[in-house]
């Protein structure tokens, strides 16, 4: 009898004895089993909320985990983001940096514990430690919403007001670049006058604008992204300028977050009779604005493929292969390798065949389709 309860309680002990080894194992096997580290910038536009969802779809059918963290605006929590993710043992780190060069110093902490790091739609400058970059051709965009303004407008001395992104965004250069060198000539044959930046009047006859000269224009059109701060300088720039600079106008909005706004301040001012607005993302409630005539256009960019890009070159990297590339991006530091991923022009005309009949929205989402 001793004999057998000797051995129950051995073999209790062995049994807690593993319970607890393997709560271990599971422990640290859990700080190190995210795979794929993902740190976009803020939950507050729908267009990182709706990546969220897309990445995790993306490798539910994968043996690899993710983990997706927000910066919430903040560069500090960007990197806090980081360095969480490292501790959880990444093995690929996608980022989308708040602020381009205050994210050098997160994902050089990355690569030093050997993470190979993908910059997502926007370039984290200065630094050597980003391999591939995954976006929009960004230049493309700017161009689109500068060729759209051109086709669409009648006559001369048509008002443009221009707006930009962030400063501290290396998109919202490229997004402007691509704008300016579409527009310019079109600025300096007199089809447009620029109504809101002495800047950009100053340089009217410079086709191809060093960063600094785009720095200028930025300091003064800026909406660093904002709807708020959209409406205000809106506001200002119309309260400052005469009836001259009103009537039919045009206007560069950089996204659809900054051109609902500015559309909204444009719409309740008598002296202006008309405005052309740009934008890009097709948000939901831009398509609605585009369906009811408020927002003349947005640049769609299939983030569906964006995402699937991303995670095709993380997924290629985790088994041991080389991703493929399509081009590469000066970031100050080094050229870093790029995957590019076309965009299309949406209006009213083609809204319904790009954005329904893509199933990228239902068609219940909106009125008056």
């Amino acid at each position: 009898m001793k004999k057998t309860w000797k051995a129950t309680s051995l073999l209790l002990v062995l049994m807690l004895f593993t319970a607890m080894l393997a709560a271990c194992n599971s422990s640290t096997g859990g700080s190190g089993s995210v795979s794929v580290g993902i740190v976009l910038p803020t939950k507050d536009e729908p267009r990182w909320v709706q990546d969220e969802q897309r990445f995790k779809d993306a490798l539910k059918d994968s043996e690899y985990t993710t983990e997706i963290l927000f910066s919430q605006g903040s560069s500090a929590k960007e990197k806090e983001n980081v360095e969480t993710l490292i501790n959880k043992g990444i093995e690929v780190l996608i980022i989308t940096p708040q602020d381009g060069d205050a994210a050098a110093a997160a994902v050089e902490a990355a690569k030093k514990e050997g993470i190979t790091v993908i910059s997502y739609d926007r370039l984290i400058t200065n630094t050597d430690a980003v391999d591939y970059y995954v976006t929009f051709d960004s230049v493309a965009v700017g161009a689109a919403q500068g060729q759209y303004l051109i086709d669409n407008v009648q006559g001369s001395g048509v008002p443009l007001y221009l707006y930009a992104g962030a400063a501290s965004d290396n998109n919202a250069f490229l997004f402007f670049e691509g704008a300016w060198k579409t527009l310019q000539p079109k600025i300096a044959d007199g089809t447009f006058k620029i109504a809101n930046s002495s800047e950009a009047e100053a340089l009217k006859d410079t086709a191809e604008l060093t960063r600094d000269q785009m720095s200028k224009i930025l300091g003064q059109v800026t909406t660093n992204w904002d709807p708020n701060e959209a409406k205000n300088k809106a506001q200002t720039h119309l309260t400052a300028v005469g009836a001259d600079m009103k009537g039919d106008v045009a206007v560069l909005a950089p996204n659809d977050g900054t051109a609902r706004s500015i559309a909204d301040v444009f719409s309740t001012d008598g002296e202006v009779s008309s405005f052309l607005v740009t934008g890009q993302d097709a948000e939901k409630a831009s398509i609605q604005y585009i369906i009811d005539g408020k927002q003349s256009m947005t640049v769609f960019k299939d983030v569906r493929t964006l995402v699937t890009d991303a995670m095709g070159i993380a997924i290629e990297i985790l088994d041991g292969k080389t991703p493929e590339t399509t081009g590469s991006y000066d970031n100050g530091e080094v050229e870093v390798k790029a995957k590019q991923t076309d965009v299309i022009v949406v209006d009213e005309e083609n809204v319904k065949q790009e954005l329904i009949d893509s199933e990228y929205y239902e068609a219940s989402e909106f009125t008056g389709l």
